[in-house]
């Protein structure tokens, strides 16, 4: 029955694409076929065949994958599911077409898409710890590392069931309190601190460089291609490089700076502040001159802070902090206005945000250890997990995705959504 159906599918979708513009002519030159007469689809030139396949879902093409081993090799191929994922959740597919997991078969990302839409998943806790923390998270290929109290740990995932293993593989230690924050580059590990230093580890072992500037906690940081920006309760901002162990400019932001992101072309960083005086809390400034090149938004209440911002592209940058909402912004566009934004249903302050680069926004929230799942062509949340079941609330500190995993740091645990389950579909 099952390659009936598939038939049948295919050659709807071959009847469509028989008249559709791009059937007008086959990259060979030859005139597409004026119907189907006898000829068997296999017989199809493969970019005839290719086009056809665009027409159909995940589930037709999964069906049709059963009638013959020619026809399984080539709808297995990821050009046949790479339109259809661009269009998913979370498949790697970024919404400029890079693949950021080409190791993994799109055809499998596509049905773990459909658990990220569906909220199918099972949790477990990897990690737990009895003294409440503000741990912070980085996912490096099969590493994840996690900051707890003044050292940061990195534990291996097992590569098929993608469990964390039992000891770190890696420590890094020095800061004389809590890490704030760390960020990852391919050689070093750069962590900031409540002891008011910036800490340069080099991934190979040791600390190479130790930044020392700020009067108070380091509550932000950013690092890219040996820039780096950092933003503390001192109300400064600062920029770094790794060459230097004084920083290069030190800017008055007359508040407490919460966040900080440099954009992907290094030209320019933005700065998210607690919104407690009279300045805007969302703020662009230029790298080289360290001014202030515009703020972004308006009418902000008091109050507003911004803890997190995460560039998606080098003009598009999503915020969240304490009014409740996750804000596009579109810097080519006009700053006083966000393009789109979508609001936290029960008034909590939102701590952190990750995206899949295309339409999918992971948020954690203040409360009850709440992780929400959004789709960017949609207003409403899409799916709502409850991490913590304790009585005493934990807001989610951090988030990570793989194409598989949610990884959220909460005070006293580490949580893991995976979304690998098999359902059965008719």
């Amino acid at each position: 029955m099952a390659s009936v159906a598939a038939w049948i599918v295919v050659y709807s979708g071959y009847y469509r694409y028989l008249h559709s513009p791009a059937a007008s002519q086959t990259s060979t030159g030859t005139p597409a076929p004026s119907g189907t007469g006898t000829m068997l689809l296999t017989q199809l030139p493969e970019d005839v065949l290719y086009q056809v396949l665009l027409y159909l879902g995940a589930k037709d093409l999964g069906r049709l994958s059963q009638v013959s081993k020619s026809l399984h090799g080539f709808v297995n191929r990821d050009a046949v599911w790479k339109k259809l994922a661009k269009e998913c959740l979370n498949t790697g597919i970024t919404r400029n077409g890079t693949d950021i997991y080409p190791d993994i078969p799109l055809k499998e990302r596509v049905r773990i898409a459909q658990n990220w839409f569906n909220g199918v998943c099972k949790s477990s806790l990897p990690l737990k710890w009895k003294t409440k923390l503000l741990p912070w998270l980085q996912l490096d290929m099969d590493v994840l590392y996690i900051s707890q109290a003044a050292h940061i740990r990195g534990y291996h995932l097992d590569r098929d069931s993608k469990k964390l293993r039992r000891s770190p593989s890696e420590i890094y230690s020095g800061h004389q309190g809590d890490v704030c924050r760390f960020v990852l580059s391919d050689s070093h590990l750069i962590s900031a601190g409540s002891d008011g230093n910036i800490l340069v580890h080099s991934r190979r072992g040791g600390v190479s460089l130790r930044l020392s500037g700020h009067s108070q906690e380091v509550n932000c940081l950013d690092s890219k291609d040996g820039l780096i920006i950092s933003g503390s309760r001192d109300r400064t901002a600062r920029v770094w490089t790794l060459s230097s162990y004084s920083p290069r400019a030190t800017i008055a932001m007359f508040d407490r700076v919460w966040s900080v992101a440099i954009s992907p072309t290094l030209s320019s960083f933005v700065t998210g502040t607690a919104c407690c005086e009279n300045f805007f809390p969302l703020r662009i400034w230029d790298v080289e001159r360290s001014a202030c090149l515009c703020h972004l938004g308006s009418d902000f209440r008091r109050g507003a802070g911004v803890l997190d911002i995460l560039f998606e592209s080098p003009f598009q940058l999503l915020t969240c902090g304490y009014d409740t909402f996750v804000r596009l912004w579109d810097l080519r566009l006009s700053p006083q206005r966000c393009v789109m934004e979508w609001e936290e249903p029960h008034d909590s302050t939102l701590y952190c945000i990750q995206t899949d680069g295309n339409n999918m926004i992971a948020s954690g929230s203040s409360l009850y250890g709440v992780v929400r799942l959004w789709d960017k062509r949609q207003t409403k949340c899409l799916q709502v997990f409850q991490l913590s079941r304790d009585a005493a609330s934990s807001p989610v500190y951090c988030l990570r995705l793989s194409s598989s995993h949610l990884y959220a740091a909460l005070a006293s645990a580490l949580h893991s959504l995976d979304f690998r389950q098999n359902t059965t579909s008719s």
